[in-house]
């Protein structure tokens, strides 16, 4: 899990996981570009200058204060990683806001937003980064890694999170996409699902007792073991591990399996028949939330 000599670029890299990340990081050797726009977690104006003040607590780091939706923004941060260090190694997209609100009552400028940040940022630094990603292994560079920080709200779905769980949900596809595109050139690309005491976790409003009793354990997991994952998806011990979806819970790391057939039946070729649906009912998910799904005990 040596990260010496490489350079990475962490979108929300200022606090929370995506700090933990960036100081995991830089203790295995690594060079990093902290890109965030200091927001609330809401997305409003809060701390303009925290990015700058993260890098300057980290040796061998560097501060883009910005929107990283903004295709500017996110060509600067490339463009530092490469003055500053010499390369761009690793990109980890980190950058989150929540908007929350029953899809009946939801607000068309919140879901714009949590979308603009939660994945379309995503994709704009994924747009900057990976044509210098590819140029540098023409030019002898080992290949670097992606890691895309999801969310369990994007594949279980919660209450509320229609815009948050549905940018996830688009950034577990486009981490399996890139991985695609990705694949010859070596450059790989994961997504993790964490578990932690973050500001995601402080904003949640439990619905009822297995969800408050999600929160009240979440919020004793230290970032740092999503961090440690982070950081070997990162190195080259994971040179053969590619379009995977795992989650971290303290010591727990899972992998999730990905949407694929269960089951198959076959409609006869007159009228639709209802009764192929209960030869399919078995194999239904369950109508949890993921707040349900892992309110047991986290093992620290």
């Amino acid at each position: 899990m040596n990260l010496d000599n490489r350079v990475a670029i962490i979108s929300g890299g200022a606090q929370g996981i995506g700090l933990a990340i960036a100081q995991d990081f830089v203790a295995r050797g690594a060079s990093v570009v902290i890109v965030d726009a200091g927001v609330s977690i809401a997305g409003e104006p809060a701390q303009a200058d925290l990015a700058t003040r993260a890098a300057a607590s980290l040796p061998r780091a560097a501060a883009v204060c910005g929107d990283i939706a903004d295709p500017e923004v996110a060509q600067a941060a490339v463009a530092l990683a490469r003055e500053r260090f010499g390369a761009a190694d690793i990109v980890v997209n980190n950058a989150a806001i929540i908007r929350d609100g029953f899809i009946f009552k939801s607000d068309p400028a919140g879901w714009d937003a949590v979308l603009r940040t939660n994945l379309t940022g995503a994709q704009r630094l994924l747009a900057a980064s990976t044509p210098v990603m590819r140029d540098q292994i023409k030019s002898g560079r080992s290949p670097g890694a992606i890691i895309n920080i999801v969310s369990t709200a994007g594949i279980y779905g919660n209450f509320g999170q229609s815009a948050y769980g549905a940018a996830k949900a688009g950034l577990i596809g486009l981490t399996r996409v890139v991985a695609h595109d990705l694949a010859r050139s070596g450059i790989r690309c994961n997504a993790v699902a964490p578990f932690a005491a973050t500001r995601v976790t402080e904003s949640i409003k439990p619905a009822n007792e297995a969800q408050a009793a999600y929160k009240a354990k979440a919020l004793k997991v230290p970032a740092a073991y999503v961090a440690r994952l982070v950081s070997f998806l990162a190195s080259d011990a994971a040179s053969a591990t590619s379009g995977q979806l795992f989650g971290v819970r303290g010591r727990e790391i899972f992998v999730f399996s990905q949407p694929r057939p269960k089951k198959r039946v076959v409609q006869a070729p007159g009228a639709f028949d209802p009764s192929l649906m209960k030869e399919l009912e078995p194999d239904f998910a369950d109508l949890v939330t993921d707040l349900e799904a892992f309110s047991g005990d986290p093992i620290l």
